[in-house]
C-alpha cells in the first residue's frame, strides 16, 4: 500500500463507517440519505460484513492487509501514515462532500467516541453528523433552523466556551455562557420548531436517532457554515 494525500470530492452526501459499534442495519439505515459508502480503516470490515464494498478506506491502514484479502482492491486503500491523529479525523480531513454521516463512531470505546468529538469540533467547517445507537451528534453550526416537534428532546454540551441564541426551547439558551467545565444544556426540550444561532464553533448538539433525516435535511438546507 502506498501513501496518498490527495482530497477526495465528492458531490452528494456519503456515509463514513468507523470501527465501533455498529448494528445490523446501520449502514442500509444511513445509506437512504448517503449511498456513496466509504469506510475509516477497521471501519471497512464493517462495510463487508454488511455486503457492502466501500468506495475507498482512509486511515493508517493497520487493518489494510486483511482488507485487501477480503476483497477490497488495493487502489481503493488510502494510507495516511501519520500517528497524530485518529482514523476519522484522517477520513475526514481527506473527504470533500455536502454532509458526511458517520456510522460506528459512537457507543464503543469512551476514549474514542471523545476522540470523535474533539475532531468534529477541529474540523467544524466539515459538515458531519455521528449516528449513535440512540442519537445523532453534530456541531451547530453559526444557524441551524430544526422542524422539530414540541416535547423533543435537545440536548447541548459544549466542547469549548461560547455563547448563543436559541427560539423554540423551553429553556431559551441566549444570555448564558457555555464550557466544558461550567454550564451545559443537556435535557433541554423543544416547544416546536428550534432556531440556534452560535457565536463560534464548539457547541454539540444531540437529538434522538429518529431525528436523523430532519438532522441531515436541515444541515444540508443551511448555507452559512464555519470556516476551516
Amino acid at each position: 500500500m502506498r501513501e496518498f494525500s490527495e482530497i477526495v470530492h465528492v458531490q452528494e452526501p456519503i456515509t463514513l463507517v468507523g470501527a465501533g459499534d455498529v448494528a445490523d442495519g446501520d449502514i442500509s439505515d444511513v445509506r437512504r440519505i448517503a449511498p456513496r459508502v466509504f469506510a475509516a480503516d477497521g471501519g471497512g470490515h464493517a462495510c463487508l460484513d454488511a455486503g457492502v464494498m466501500p468506495e475507498r478506506v482512509i486511515g493508517d491502514m493497520d487493518s489494510g492487509a486483511v482488507l485487501v484479502e477480503r476483497g477490497v482492491p488495493a487502489e481503493r486503500i488510502m494510507k495516511i501514515a501519520e500517528q497524530d491523529s485518529t482514523d476519522f479525523d484522517k477520513a475526514l480531513r481527506h473527504i470533500s462532500a455536502p454532509l458526511v454521516i458517520g456510522v460506528g463512531f459512537a457507543g464503543a470505546r469512551i476514549d474514542h467516541q471523545l476522540a470523535c468529538f474533539n475532531t468534529l469540533v477541529r474540523r467544524a467547517a466539515w459538515r458531519c453528523l455521528i449516528v449513535g445507537q440512540e442519537e445523532v451528534v453534530f456541531v451547530a453550526p453559526p444557524r441551524l433552523e430544526l422542524p422539530l416537534v414540541a416535547g423533543t428532546r435537545v440536548s447541548l454540551f459544549p466542547m469549548r466556551e461560547g455563547r448563543g441564541r436559541s427560539l423554540g426551547l423551553r429553556w431559551p439558551i441566549e444570555g448564558l455562557v457555555f464550557s466544558p467545565d461550567g454550564r451545559v444544556g443537556t435535557s433541554n426540550e423543544a416547544t416546536g420548531p428550534v432556531t440556534l444561532e452560535m457565536e463560534r464553533a464548539g457547541m454539540l448538539v444531540m437529538l434522538p436517532r429518529d431525528q436523523l433525516d430532519c438532522v441531515a435535511a436541515a444541515l444540508l438546507a443551511e448555507e452559512s457554515n464555519w470556516q476551516a
